[in-house]
């Protein structure tokens, strides 16, 4: 196993044992960063698993460089999130204590789970919302939404892809409409849609988010 390791500015210690120093770079790398690094030239060996401590957002560029090579089916991804709420740690589980979670990326197993893309060509690997929405959302063919809502929250699930949840806030209380698929479809009035904390740079009034054919393969549990 040749393993890779990338430290983005949000970890600001150095990576714990049994990992070794890592490489930093820049928060959400870059292709022209990340491209050398995980197909550096020959006689260098492609590494074979990707150990990323950073950012939610910072995971998903490193994975939309994979996708983007072909190279999902080579390389396992690990995580040592940065934030002890990361969306990722929580929707499957990963430590977040700096020890454990570098105890996890040296020596776990990988699992495949759902990559989920949308259609301006990024991924979503924790959590997308939209805040506040008015418009119509489906889930496969399931409506969800007709009308307003204070937020919309979509977040990669196993094994159908995504799960959505359209939240209101009314007289009654806090109502939730969810479902569980492959795909969400989205049209309303221009609003902005947040990708693992960070807000697209443009209002959007449709959008869509589905699970990819080609699943990822994230370290998850010890041998």
């Amino acid at each position: 196993m040749t393993i890779l390791a990338l430290r983005c500015p949000s970890w600001t210690a150095e990576l714990p044992s049994p990992l070794d120093a890592g490489v930093a770079v820049a928060a959400m790398p870059s292709r022209e960063e990340l491209d050398p690094l995980l197909a550096p030239p020959s006689p260098a060996p492609a590494p074979t698993r990707v150990v990323v401590a950073g950012t939610d957002a910072d995971l998903a560029a490193v994975v939309l460089r994979l996708l983007r090579t072909e190279r999902l089916a080579e390389v396992a991804v690990a995580y040592l999130p940065s934030d002890p709420d990361s969306a990722v740690a929580d929707i499957w589980g990963l430590p977040t204590a700096p020890w454990a979670a570098a105890t996890l990326a040296r020596y776990g197993e990988a699992d495949r789970v759902p990559l989920v893309r949308d259609d301006s060509g990024g991924v979503l690997l924790g959590r997308g919302e939209l805040r506040p929405v008015r418009g119509v959302v489906y889930c496969d063919d399931q409506l969800v939404l007709r009308g307003q809502a204070g937020r919309l929250v979509v977040t990669p699930s196993a094994p159908t892809g995504v799960d959505v949840r359209a939240v209101r806030f009314g007289v009654l209380g806090r109502r939730t409409n969810a479902a569980l698929g492959r795909a969400v479809q989205i049209g309303c009035l221009a609003t902005t849609v947040v990708l693992d904390g960070v807000p697209h740079p443009r209002p959007v009034t449709r959008w869509t988010w589905y699970k990819h054919t080609e699943d990822l393969r994230l370290v998850r549990g010890l041998s």
